[in-house]
C-alpha cells in the first residue's frame, strides 16, 4: 500500500519531499502539546500519584505491622490456653484421684461400721441368747422340780409340802444331772 501512495503521489508531480514524513508545522505542534501534557503530568499527576502510592505503602506497611502484632498476640494466646487447658487437665486428674481415694475411704468406713454394727448386732444376739437360755433354764428348774415334787410323792406316797425341802431335792437332781452330761462328753 505504501508503495501504491509513493507512486500516484510520483505519477501527480508531488516533488515537495517524503510523503511519509509530516510538515513542519505539525511537527512543531505535536511538540508543543507534547510538552505541556509532560509539564502537566510532571509537575502536577506525578506528584499527586507519588503522595497515593506512599500513603498506600504506608497503609499497606502499618496493616502488616497490626498483623505481625495479632499474630503475636494469637501465638501468646495459644500459648497460654495451651497451658491452661494443661492445668485444668492435671487438676482434672487431681480431682479424679482425690475423688477416687474418698470412695475408697468411704467405702473402707462403711465395711468398717458394717462390722462393728455387726459384731454389735452379734454380741447383742448372744446376750439375749443367753439370758433367754438362763430364763429358760431356771423355768425349767421350776417345772421340773414341781414335777419331780409330785412324781416323788407319788411314789412315795406322801406330798412333799416343805418347800425348802423340795428344792434341795431338786437342785440335788438337776445337779446330779448336769454331772453325768458333763462325764458323758
Amino acid at each position: 500500500m505504501l508503495h501504491a501512495l509513493v507512486t500516484v503521489a510520483a505519477e501527480e508531480g508531488h516533488s515537495g519531499g517524503n510523503p511519509l514524513l509530516p510538515a513542519v508545522y505539525d511537527i512543531t505542534w505535536s511538540l508543543v502539546c507534547f510538552v505541556i501534557i509532560a509539564a502537566v503530568v510532571w509537575f502536577y499527576a506525578l506528584p499527586r500519584i507519588g503522595a497515593v502510592l506512599d500513603k498506600r505503602s504506608s497503609a499497606i506497611e502499618g496493616n502488616i505491622a497490626k498483623a505481625d502484632e495479632a499474630q503475636r498476640k494469637a501465638e501468646a494466646a495459644l500459648e497460654e490456653y495451651t497451658a491452661q487447658l494443661a492445668a485444668a487437665r492435671k487438676e482434672a486428674g487431681e480431682i479424679r484421684e482425690s475423688a477416687r481415694e474418698d470412695g475408697r475411704k468411704i467405702v473402707l468406713e462403711a465395711k468398717e461400721t458394717a462390722a462393728a454394727e455387726a459384731a454389735r448386732l452379734t454380741a447383742a444376739a448372744h446376750t439375749q441368747i443367753e439370758a433367754e437360755r438362763q430364763t429358760a433354764l431356771v423355768s425349767l428348774r421350776a417345772e421340773v422340780g414341781t414335777l419331780a415334787v409330785d412324781l416323788a410323792g407319788n411314789v412315795i406316797g406322801e406330798t412333799l409340802s416343805d418347800d425348802a425341802k423340795a428344792q434341795a431335792v431338786v437342785d440335788r437332781f438337776l445337779a446330779d444331772l448336769e454331772a453325768s452330761e458333763k462325764a458323758a462328753q
